[in-house]
């Protein structure tokens, strides 16, 4: 723990083992803070969720940790809960969500993740008014596997034919290239498509300008990039709540650098109900007046992954 420690604060810091120590459990109780704090006068419209495997062993198995992100109505992002499970147990994913519940969090408008998570079935369960997306990041890396080499750079560009196209009617016309292309040959590699694809076009229903952010779980993956980053220099045995903790305090450390959403003054239209077609608000809710949009020098305009 103590190198991870030496990333986070410095290789100049001079930790002493009293000094981890200290770090170690004032972190502990920080996480544990985090997870039991009331939910109820913060709303998340949007959620990104995903279980990560950090490439450090503690209790001799890798920890996965079952992370969301969330949208609030004002356009920022942020953490919304951490804690360790096993990604494709439903069970595991309908704890964390029952006990979000139970703090006050209401139902997300929409949900974005990928398709193995046991998180669907737990949704639908504790939030069922919540829409799904699935990740196309994780999509396509499942559909280019089932592929012979020589057909995947045909295959992406395809699939960026769907994600990337102008509307939904367009993503559509897309997909339907996709069978033609790889159907005869691929049938069961284009049922990963067709078979969710209410699923994989749901981002379309919602502002065009949030597009961007909804078809993938990027902000997740670029996160823990860094705390990937951080933690696979620690060695041998050691606490899953320690780990736990560690992840947090990058995370939390994280957020005052992430950026809102663009177009920050809709996701309060989403939340009350707002008809996106095609991109473009159709039916304005008469019964909220949405947040002033942020000055040039608050709003982000330019592109991002996600």
């Amino acid at each position: 723990f103590g190198p991870a420690l030496e990333q986070f604060l410095g290789s100049g810091a001079g930790l002493s083992a009293t000094t981890i120590t200290r770090l170690t459990a004032q972190w502990q109780d920080e996480a544990r803070t985090f997870a039991a704090r009331d939910l109820s006068g913060t709303d998340y419209v949007y959620l990104w969720v995903d279980g990560i495997h950090l490439k450090v062993r503690l209790d001799q198995e890798k920890l996965c940790l079952l992370v969301m992100l969330g949208v609030r109505a004002d356009g920022r992002k942020e953490l919304v809960a951490i804690t360790d499970g096993y990604r494709q147990s439903t069970e595991s994913w309908a704890d964390l969500l029952r006990d979000c519940k139970r703090r006050g969090m209401t139902a997300p408008v929409l949900a974005v993740g990928d398709g193995a998570l046991g998180f669907w079935k737990a949704v639908r369960e504790v939030f069922p008014k919540t829409k799904e997306q699935r990740c196309w990041f994780h999509k396509q890396a499942n559909v280019l596997a089932g592929l012979p080499k020589s057909a995947r750079p045909a295959a992406l560009a395809a699939m960026r034919e769907i994600y990337n196209a102008e509307d939904i009617d367009k993503a559509q016309v897309a997909v339907k290239a996709f069978e033609v292309a790889f159907g005869a040959k691929y049938p069961k590699v284009v049922a990963k498509i067709v078979d969710d694809i209410d699923v994989l076009l749901e981002f379309y229903h919602y502002p065009a300008e949030h597009w961007i952010h909804l078809r993938t779980t990027n902000p997740i993956e670029s996160t823990f990039a860094t705390v990937r980053l951080r933690t696979k220099v620690t060695k041998g045995p050691g606490s899953r709540a320690a780990g736990l903790a560690m992840a947090y305090k990058l995370i939390d450390a994280a957020q005052a650098r992430w950026r809102a959403v663009n177009a920050p003054h809709l996701v309060a239209l989403v939340r009350a109900g707002a008809v996106f077609h095609k991109g473009k608000l159709l039916e304005r809710p008469t019964d909220i007046t949405p947040p002033r949009p942020p000055s040039d020098g608050e709003q982000h305009t330019g592109t991002e992954v996600a």
